[in-house]
């Protein structure tokens, strides 16, 4: 199911997603984690031949592209504009993100 709403931070370094259901979510999701996770065939390259990844800290996001009803193109500022983010992987990031929080929580 599509979010209700897409919203880009004014300094553009974070995603919010507001999903509906019988209580509506909204998730946070930064431009370096978005970016970290891309599933384009180039990213998933590097990674596997041990690319260093590293990201800036000021990543940002310069455009968010609808992809028919399915997913969103992000196109970031270090020129890296192949990421597809189909609604379902959104929802896993964002799901990634609520436990990391809660595993940093429970380690404090």
């Amino acid at each position: 199911m599509p979010p209700s709403k897409i919203v880009l931070s004014k300094d553009r370094r974070f995603l919010s997603v507001e999903w509906q259901g019988a209580a509506p979510e909204v998730h946070r999701l930064s431009a370096v984690s978005l970016r970290a996770n891309c599933q384009s065939s180039r990213a998933k390259r590097a990674r596997l031949d041990g690319g260093d990844g590293r990201i800036a800290d000021d990543l940002t996001i310069t455009d968010v592209r609808p992809v028919g009803l399915y997913a969103v193109n992000l196109v970031f500022s270090d020129g890296h504009d192949r990421g597809i983010y189909p609604w379902a992987y959104l929802r896993e990031l964002a799901g990634r993100a609520v436990e990391n929080q809660g595993e940093a929580t429970r380690g404090n």
